[in-house]
């Protein structure tokens, strides 16, 4: 899983140049507000694992309308380094290194 070129935004966090991009349209469990926003990180130099960061927030389009506060570059700045924190090697090749923080997300269900 690769982040594409298209739609990230880059983010210097301890002198590593990093991508990330949030998608634009939400997925149909993120417009129901059945799941929270997701976004995924990939170092920009040399690209291996992705970091992809569940936060416990709606996604900004949900259908419903939902209050959301918008992934600022320093929540992704803190998940950087909590991901690093927690073991995620973003320039070794393997499958998605997935951070959790969705923890208050209140579902619509």
């Amino acid at each position: 899983m690769a982040v594409g070129r298209r739609g990230s935004r880059r983010i210097i966090v301890d002198s590593t140049i990093y991508r990330w991009r949030l998608r634009r349209r939400p997925t149909y469990s993120q417009a129901l507000c059945w799941s929270p926003c997701t976004y995924a990180v990939e170092h920009a130099g040399h690209p291996g694992t992705t970091l992809v960061v569940t936060t416990n927030q709606p996604h900004a389009s949900n259908w419903f309308g939902r209050e959301v506060e918008p992934v600022r570059p320093a929540d992704v700045a803190r998940a950087i380094q909590l991901g690093l924190g927690q073991g995620w090697t973003p320039t070794a090749p393997g499958s998605p290194f997935h951070l959790d923080l969705s923890a208050g997300f209140r579902s619509s269900l």
